[in-house]
């Protein structure tokens, strides 16, 4: 099932500098990368370069469930592509952010994230993904 994939676009209401960099801050990231809404914040860590790594360690009820990954492009301000390694993952999963600067400092931001486990997986990201595309859009337009 490999070929599974999830696709989410938002209009984040904040200037494309501002959303693309907040991804690569540990800081920020931590506020905004929360697959369901109430979640405590994750324990962040990043080396923020092409071939640098991430663990974005989160808390689930009573379970800490790491996800880590390789930054693999970062093309500022319009690109961002890592790998997503988790137990809910396959091996060489991607994520790739493609940003687009809109009229009024507005971002698009369109996510893909391919291989999964099953089309359950599928699913679940695909809410979560979504989840933290609203939560960008609040930390970064406040």
């Amino acid at each position: 099932m490999n070929d599974l994939t999830v696709n989410v676009s938002k209009i984040i209401e904040a200037p494309i500098t501002k959303v693309f960099d907040a991804w690569l801050d540990p800081i920020i990231l931590a506020k905004f990368i929360l697959p369901m809404p109430g979640m405590e914040s994750p324990q962040v860590e990043n080396e923020a370069h092409v071939g640098g790594e991430f663990t974005i360690t989160m808390q689930v009820g009573d379970s800490k469930i790491p996800h880590t990954g390789k930054y693999l492009k970062i093309d500022r301000p319009k690109k961002l592509s890592f790998t997503w390694e988790s137990p809910e993952s396959v091996d060489d999963s991607i994520v790739t952010l493609n940003l687009t600067e809109l009229p009024d400092g507005k971002t698009n931001i369109e996510l893909t994230h391919v291989k999964f486990i099953d089309e359950k997986r599928r699913s679940n990201h695909e809410g979560g993904w979504g989840n933290i595309l609203k939560k960008l859009d609040e930390v970064t337009s406040a």
